[in-house]
């Protein structure tokens, strides 16, 4: 069956670890596909935490973000109190939005692969604005100042 093939990237620079718990288990016995879509919002939330932001202030007090797409690719299953890493990268920085990127470990081995995509988005003026400099100075000093994850 054809489907969307994610790629994973050459680096990730942020790293956020949890264990399953039973509210990611589906009626199958494993991490349901919203339970992913969950995580990688929870490691997304970290991501700005390290940057000193949030989804809703990219540093600026107006612009924050709205998903604009979102893909995963499944690989491996996942099961009640495994620990799994979530690896992010941000990239694609465009005028108006970036993508984010994820890459899921349990035991080094890869579980799932995801992209986000995002606009820049002033929520007092209801429209798509430019990304702020503030965001890209903190990703930029961020990027400079940690490990990467290959």
């Amino acid at each position: 069956m054809s489907g969307i093939i994610l790629n994973e990237q050459k680096i990730y620079e942020f790293q956020y670890k949890l264990q399953i718990q039973i509210g990611h288990i589906n009626y199958a016995g494993h991490v349901g596909h919203d339970a992913i879509i969950g995580i990688i919002w929870e490691a997304r939330t970290h991501i700005f935490r390290q940057l000193g932001m949030s989804e809703l202030d990219l540093g600026d007090r107006r612009t924050g973000i709205i998903m604009k797409d979102l893909a995963v690719n499944f690989l491996k299953e996942v099961s009640l109190f495994d620990e799994i890493t979530v690896q992010s990268h941000i990239g694609d920085i465009q005028k108006n939005g970036f993508r984010i990127y994820y890459r899921i470990l349990k035991d080094n081995k890869k579980i799932a692969i995801a992209e986000t995509g995002f606009l820049t988005y002033d929520f007092t003026l209801k429209k798509v604005v430019p990304i702020p400099s503030t965001f890209l100075s903190a990703l930029k000093h961020y990027k400079e100042a940690e490990t990467v994850f290959l």
